[in-house]
Formats: structure tokens, sequence, C-alpha cells
């Protein structure tokens, strides 16, 4: 489908107002996110603090969606076209928000009360949903079986980086927990009556560090121990290892785990110990962007003043795991990255925590939501692209039914 014209009335004109007239309580809310982060599942202040402004704006607002207790979904007009945008609010352990959540609850929220403006006029229902435990539970995932997307007709966030990257991919991933069982004995006494879990765990990992060599394009793994005993006089009878696998796509992540877990049960049989792989999360799949919305967003963020990493370089690197993956592989969406300057630090780096309250953050705050809201404005506005969208929609529903 062609590049949508972006719209020359005055409904940008309001989405631009709207998110200047925004501006204080938007950075002030990116901030208080900052100040308190929160981890998966327990987002309770800041799942509060995003509701605030869009029920003083009028939204009808649903708490504990999908039964979880930090998810909710906000909901203002009444048009048939029904624009998603998806606010995170979880932190990463002990590193706080150096993933930059804060930004994007923030951005989210404005484009909803941007997007609130013009609603009656371009026959549109916003919906802004809160999705916790982005970073490790997959709560997206858990509201797509809920049916919350289900009358979505697109989805849309963006996620700041290092760089504005427009149509951003991300790799498939599951999070797996490897347990070892052995026998602890004494370790000077009686190591013969020892079986030790340690030992597996570690002959794991040498069998994984081997793979590595042989893994194929976009095959990534990574891990921590996350028990390894508790004395050295006493022969481990528990390890643990924690791990991510990662791959281009699903089919891929599929070929990766048969492989690891092939180590992993090498660790066990070699050491005379047991083992039992839990997953710990739903699996993330990898981010399928609808091509359409990416031209226009790219229209947008452009316009700002941003300079967006060119089309062919995009896919070089992929930016991680997102469970916005598993949005996007259903409802047509988008999530683009969008760049603040943090001193060369990446994401999931202490540094990149601090760049994401600088004044660069802040411009991404409006940056972010003047874009997302001018592309849903497009989008309502073009006949083509609204009536795809609307039809996507009712197949998808059939297929529900």
């Amino acid at each position: 489908m062609p590049a949508i014209d972006a719209p020359t009335d005055g409904a940008v004109a309001r989405v631009h107002a709207a998110v200047e007239v925004a501006r204080d309580g938007l950075i002030g809310l990116s901030h208080a996110l900052h100040a308190e982060p929160e981890l998966a599942f327990d987002e309770v202040r800041s799942a509060a603090r995003t509701i605030e402004p869009l029920r003083e704006r009028g939204f009808a607002v649903t708490t504990g969606v999908a039964g979880l207790p930090t998810a909710f979904r906000a909901v203002y007009g009444s048009g048939e076209l029904t624009v998603g945008l998806c606010a995170e609010y979880d932190a990463l352990p002990e590193i706080g928000h150096a993933c930059g959540h804060n930004i994007i609850a923030a951005a989210s929220v404005g484009a909803g009360l941007a997007l609130a403006d013009v609603a009656d006029e371009l026959g549109l229902t916003v919906v802004v949903l809160g999705t916790p435990a982005e970073e490790s539970g997959g709560g997206k995932v858990l509201m797509l079986d809920h049916g919350v997307f289900d009358d979505l007709a697109l989805a849309m966030m963006v996620h700041p980086g290092p760089f504005d990257v427009v149509g951003a991919r991300s790799l498939a991933l599951s999070d797996l927990s490897v347990l070892f069982h052995g026998r602890a004995a004494h370790a000077s006494a009686a190591p013969e009556r020892g079986r030790n879990a340690g030992d597996a765990a570690t002959v794991a990992q040498v069998a994984l560090g081997l793979l590595r060599q042989h893994l194929g394009p976009g095959q990534q793994l990574h891990g921590i121990v996350n028990d390894g005993g508790v004395a050295p006089n006493i022969v481990p009878g528990r390890a643990e290892l924690l791990y991510y696998l990662r791959a281009a796509d699903s089919a891929s992540l599929d070929d990766l785990t048969r492989r690891a877990s092939d180590c992993f049960a090498a660790g066990a049989l070699a050491t005379g110990c047991t083992h039992e792989i839990r997953t710990l999360a739903p699996t993330y799949t990898e981010l399928t962007p609808d091509p359409a919305l990416l031209a226009v967003y790219r229209e947008q963020i452009t316009g700002l003043g941003r300079t967006p990493l060119p089309p062919e370089f995009e896919a070089q690197r992929p930016l991680g795991s997102t469970d916005m993956g598993n949005v996007t592989n259903i409802v047509p969406g988008i999530h683009p990255v969008i760049g603040i300057e943090a001193g060369g630090a990446v994401t999931h780096q202490p540094e990149f925590a601090a760049a994401s309250v600088t004044a660069s953050a802040d411009r991404a705050v409006l940056d972010g939501a003047v874009a997302l809201a001018c592309t849903a404005v497009a989008v309502a506005r073009d006949e083509q692209h609204r009536s795809s969208l609307l039809q996507r929609l009712v197949r998808r529903q059939e297929d529900i039914r």
C-alpha cells in the first residue's frame, strides 16, 4: 500500500495544540514514574499516575483488565476506527527506568489526550492501554489472550533509544529457568555421596558456550546462575540457571530452544543429576510492523525535525525483544524508537536511566505524542487505509468468533 499523505486541515493543528497544553503534565508524569520505578506486575503507583490525566480528560477507565491488577484500559469516543496506544511503565531491577518506559507511558498518554480533541470529527475511538510487565512477564501477551486488543483496528507506541528508528525490529524471545537437582553431601568428608547440581549448571554453560559458534543468523542466548549452592563445604544439591533465548523469528527460536535444551540435558547427564526446564513468561514473537503505518509515522517524525535511520539499515541490528511483537503479529501496529541524547549509553545501562529525564527525553515525550497522534489522524482521513484497517478488523473478529 502506498504511503499516505498527511492531512493539511485543522486536526493536525489541534493535535499539536493539545500536546502543548498538556506539556507540563506529560513531562511531570514522565519524571514521576522515573523517580519511583516499579517492577513487573507491581507498578501500582505508576499505573495510577498514568491513569490520572486520562480520567481527568473524560476517558472511561477500567482497571485490573485481563486479571492483571496494574493493567488498565482507558476509552474516549465512539467512532468506528478504534486506535490503541500502549503505555508501558515497568522498570528494571536495580537500574530503574534504564529502558525509558517512563517516556513510553507519557508519550502514549499525550497522544491519547491529543486524539480525544479530534475523536468526534474523525470518527475515532481512542483507547490507551496500560500494559504492565514488558521487561519480564509479557503483560501484552496476557492481555491479548484475554481479548483486550480484540476491538483495536491498530495499535501504536514509541520506545526511547539512542537514535530514531521507524521500522524497528525485535527478536523472538523465550524466558527460561533451568533447575538442576542433585544430592547434597559434605564436600570434604563424603563428596562421593553427593551429586553436584552446580557442576551440572557449569557443564551446561560450557556446552552453550560451544554452541554459540554454530548459532544461526539472529540467534542469541544469554543467562545467569541464579542459584549455585549455599556454602563451599556443601555439595550443591540444587542449582538454577536463568536464560533468555532469542532468534529472528519464532521458527528460528524453536530450533534454538531444541539445541539449547540438549545442552541443559547434557549438564544433568554428565553429573548424575536431573533437570527441569520451566518457561517463566509468555514467549515474545518478533515485531512485524505495518508498512503503511510506518510510512505515515516516518513522515510525522521527520516533520518534527528528526532524522531517523534509513530504512535499509533498520533490520541490521534488532533492538532486543518486546511483547509488542505479539501484538503486531495480530493487530496492525508499529513500535518505532524515538531517539534521546544518552551520551553514548544504550538501554539497560544506568547512564541511559539518567538520560531518560533530561531535556532530550522530555522532547521525546512531546515529539512521540505528536507523531503517534498525527499518524492516527492521517490514517483516519485516508479512506483507503481506513477501510483496509476496518476490513482487517472484521476478519479478525470473525476468526475469533
